[in-house]
């Protein structure tokens, strides 16, 4: 999506940012409302720009000095309707800056109350599937795996590792370590419940394709859960959020956390430790395809650090 970029800089700057800004092809509106910010007080530049110009805004923001304060906020634009700069436009590009990507991760991926209730609600579903016939296992699979938050934290590390981000990278650790043992635990205790007051029997789970697909995957599988890690991180690289539900489902996140909480409430480490194993194929699965698209889009589109 095209963007709106409003900044604020000391009025001492405010010439110098828009002379930069102005040489800019990709940037189709500039404004300059000098003095016009009371907090904090400077000058107001707006930018609309192409999505291709963003980091090059940027970027002439940095030239200001790293010794003067200043603010940017970033927004979208749903359409620029320009017939000068049309074929500009029209040919814009898809990239999320590190700026958004960064704030993107940290909402969706933050160690708060509602993520941790989301996977819980993630392991209580997948787990209550779990016992069930295969149709309504692979819905409460799909279901569980959009629900929980589990691929915003996961995706932090990589991002952290390329951008030297150590604060960012120590974020996505602790709240994935977090959330998938509370998604686990709440697992567990929804076997508990069901055992003790629902009837359900362990031969459902035991005897059943989740646990089987869980813990002896095969390469097809394998497969799957590769290409929607890659696809995942190359989603949210791309500024395509809405469509992140099927990178989601394509992995066993979830699901193995979930059957890895059941296996230890029946007091079957066996099966704990391979799902635990399976899990972790699928977040390394996450964390090399997070190292090489992030990395590749340090090296060829974006080439600098973050302005925060």
């Amino acid at each position: 999506m095209h963007r709106v970029i409003d900044i604020t800089v000391p009025s001492n700057r405010g010439e110098q940012l828009i002379a930069a800004l102005n040489q800019l092809e990709g940037v189709v509106g500039l404004t300059w409302q000098h003095g016009a910010s009371i907090k904090p007080v400077g000058d107001v530049v707006t930018v609309h720009a192409l999505n291709r110009a963003t980091d090059d805004v940027m970027r002439a923001v940095a030239t200001i000095g790293s010794d003067t304060p200043f603010t940017v906020v970033t927004a979208e634009v749903a359409s620029i309707s320009d017939p000068e700069n049309q074929k500009q436009i029209d040919a814009d590009v898809d990239e999320a800056i590190w700026e958004e990507l960064e704030t993107g991760l940290r909402h969706q991926g933050r160690l708060t109350a509602n993520f941790l209730i989301l996977m819980a609600l993630g392991g209580v579903i997948g787990a209550a599937g779990a016992f069930t016939e295969p149709a309504i296992a692979a819905v409460a699979y799909v279901a569980s795996a959009i629900i929980a938050p589990g691929f915003e934290p996961l995706a932090k590390l990589p991002l952290g590792i390329v951008l030297k981000r150590a604060e960012v990278a120590r974020a996505g650790m602790l709240a994935t370590l977090t959330g998938y043992a509370v998604l686990a635990a709440a697992a567990g205790a929804t076997w508990l419940l069901l055992s003790n007051f629902g009837g359900v029997q362990s031969s459902a789970f035991l005897e059943g394709d989740v646990l089987k697909h869980t813990i002896h995957p095969s390469a097809e599988l394998l497969t799957i859960a590769l290409a929607g890690a890659f696809a995942g991180v190359l989603i949210q690289a791309s500024y395509r959020r809405s469509v992140i539900a099927g990178a989601l489902v394509a992995m066993r996140l979830i699901e193995a956390a979930s059957v890895a909480g059941i296996a230890l409430a029946m007091g079957r480490l066996d099966l704990a430790a391979a799902s635990g194993a399976r899990l972790a194929v699928d977040a390394g699965f996450v964390l090399v395809a997070g190292v090489i698209v992030f990395g590749l889009k340090q090296l060829i589109v974006h080439r600098r650090a973050p302005l925060h």
